[in-house]
């Protein structure tokens, strides 16, 4: 039998042993601590025994108060967690053993953002740049706005792989991006167009001495890391000033990044690679976006076409 001070104590010897041994990021460790501290509560106030029983209340209890994706992924934190206590020799027998557990998420298409949107969104930017001093505070935070903006459509990446960019991850010569993934996988994208490598010259010159002086690539006005949440209140400022309906977030940049190529014919093991999916699978799901070109294929190689009436 295991009590609630032993079982908070375990809590963090293995929120340790995930940042320290399995090399897992400052976020994962956080979320997977959320997870486990929200159980050892649950167990401290509803239950005695760590058992199949316990885990199917607690299921049950996430199931009242979460969607289905918030569901699979706590309960994925706590089958890690007790599977390393039972590799450890912590507990015996593992709750999860012989558990059978079916959760349906549906299936929702990724949102993507029209390339007319992401046009107008650029012209935006671009001409608030123009009306600006060159030097002036401003001038030099909208550099960064366009470097971010360009960086987040030409390479797919996710907004917290973008803020992570240490300050020898960015070729600004030679256009490579080392991408630090999930799972601290690394990916070196090539950007190859000019726009984008201008933007990314043109701000490392202007925050040179903060880029150096932190580590960090893209620079807060504290002189701090840039933010998930700051570069998200960014485009939603700049969407409002485009006057574009449509809610635009990080992510979807990525998701139009993954569409629009496949759009363009490019071989999805090619976008997998890009995107850093550990499987094809994952980028799958950009298969079902992209009725433009599905109606462009049916159009031009239906055997029908070749029946006249």
């Amino acid at each position: 039998m295991m009590d609630d001070k032993e079982l908070s104590g375990q809590v963090s010897k293995y929120l340790e042993y995930c940042k320290i041994q399995k090399g897992l990021s400052p976020k994962t460790v956080k979320a997977y601590g959320i997870d486990l501290r929200q159980f050892t509560e649950f167990f401290l106030m509803h239950q005695h025994l760590l058992d199949r029983e316990c885990i199917q209340n607690f299921i049950g209890e996430l199931h009242r108060k979460y969607k289905v994706k918030s569901v699979k992924r706590k309960i994925a934190s706590l089958k890690a967690f007790l599977n390393y206590l039972e590799f450890e020799e912590i507990i015996n027998v593992n709750p999860f053993s012989k558990l059978r557990i079916k959760l349906h998420e549906p299936f929702l298409l990724p949102r993507t953002i029209p390339l007319s949107s992401v046009d107008t969104l650029l012209k935006c930017v671009y001409a608030a740049k123009a009306t600006l001093t060159a030097g002036s505070y401003r001038y030099n935070t909208v550099l960064r706005d366009i470097a971010v903006l360009e960086l987040l459509f030409a390479t797919g990446m996710r907004v917290s792989e973008l803020c992570s960019l240490g300050a020898d991850d960015i070729g600004v010569t030679d256009g490579t991006i080392k991408i630090f993934g999930k799972g601290a996988k690394e990916r070196i994208i090539q950007v190859g167009h000019v726009n984008v490598l201008t933007a990314v010259s043109e701000y490392s010159s202007a925050f040179a001495d903060k880029i150096e002086a932190t580590g960090h690539f893209f620079i807060n006005r504290l002189g701090r890391q840039l933010s998930d949440q700051s570069v998200r209140n960014m485009i939603t400022r700049y969407t409002d000033q485009a006057h574009i309906e449509q809610h635009i977030t990080p992510h979807m940049f990525r998701h139009s990044f993954a569409t629009l190529l496949l759009e363009e014919d490019v071989d999805i093991r090619y976008i997998q690679q890009l995107l850093g999916h550990s499987s094809i699978t994952t980028t799958q799901i950009y298969t079902h976006v992209s009725s433009k070109k599905q109606r462009e294929i049916l159009a031009a190689k239906h055997p029908r076409n070749k029946i006249c009436v």
